[in-house]
């Protein structure tokens, strides 16, 4: 993973002081693009530890067509939560103004929030729904199942060079800000290679958390073209990460450069031990990470 070392090195030198929504400034850059060869390995940083299930959860949550936290939180991922709280907190007049703000009120009523979420069906229907987001566009993209018919694209028309998928949605993105987040990683694109029987994915990202976001996106997209390459008859051969704005927020450069002191380790491989029929059957327990062995987590906080 030199390639992400390299990118979080590139922000440090040539990024600029930015503002934006959060009240989060960024250190930020704009225009980059990495390349990791998923043939024979699995790019999941090993100089931190990563929650590999969870980036499984929430992959199979956008693969099922699913917006609403429920189903994560149920699942023990948490890595929504933080925007349908917000929203939450505010209808119930909490000062929500800044990200401290937002701090306190997560250590005093977050455990409540996730408590009715996973217990309450109603309220999850109001308060767990994030908007029109990925697994929506994804599976029903003004009545496009776009997943679908990028599989049936491979497997018909594999030199076709529309095999896309789209999450940016102009129609709805003000649908997903209201309770969630306009779709931060926007289009991706496959790539066959009928010679060698391989498929590659790039993805475009508009906006890129360096320090927390990118690892998980990196892994997800990943683990997305050995789905679709299982689904399709193909070997995973490249994946290709090409941003917009990629940025590092200002109160997380102490994590990064303690992440750019550890040392490298070889990356794990990633086994996919059963391949239902229908892509909406996979499970956690179908993939077997192996050879994974990383430094220990360094902590951070999500900006919302």
């Amino acid at each position: 993973m030199q390639q992400y070392f390299d990118l979080l090195k590139y922000v440090l030198e040539k990024g600029k002081v930015k503002t934006n929504r959060t009240g989060i400034d960024t250190i930020s850059t704009f225009g980059y693009q990495n390349r990791y060869d998923i043939s024979e390995s699995f790019p999941l940083l090993t100089t931190k530890k990563i929650g590999f299930k969870t980036i499984l959860r929430e992959l199979l949550w956008f693969i099922r067509g699913e917006t609403n936290i429920q189903w994560l939180v149920k699942n023990k991922c948490y890595i929504w939560n933080e925007w349908p709280f917000k929203a939450y907190m505010a209808s119930l007049n909490m000062d929500v103004s800044t990200p401290e703000k937002i701090s306190q009120l997560k250590e005093k009523y977050m455990s409540e929030f996730i408590d009715k979420i996973i217990n309450d069906n109603e309220f999850a229907k109001k308060w767990g729904e994030l908007g029109p987001v990925y697994g929506k566009q994804w599976r029903n993209f003004g009545g496009v199942d776009q997943l679908q018919k990028a599989i049936d694209t491979i497997k018909s028309s594999p030199d076709s060079r529309r095999i896309i998928v789209s999450a940016w949605n102009p129609v709805e993105v003000e649908e997903m800000a209201k309770k969630g987040l306009p779709p931060c990683h926007t289009l991706f694109q496959f790539y066959v290679d009928k010679e060698d029987k391989t498929i590659s994915c790039q993805l475009y990202q508009r906006s890129a958390d360096s320090f927390l976001g990118v690892p998980f996106n990196i892994a997800s997209y990943a683990a997305l073209t050995y789905i679709v390459a299982a689904m399709t008859g193909l070997k995973p051969k490249e994946f290709i990460h090409t941003f917009g704005d990629l940025h590092i927020y200002v109160n997380h450069l102490d994590q990064v450069k303690l992440q750019l002191s550890r040392s490298l380790k070889p990356l794990p491989k990633l086994l996919i031990k059963r391949i239902p029929q229908n892509i909406n059957d996979f499970k956690v327990e179908d993939f077997e990470l192996v050879g994974y062995n990383p430094d220990e987590a360094i902590k951070g906080e999500v900006a919302v």
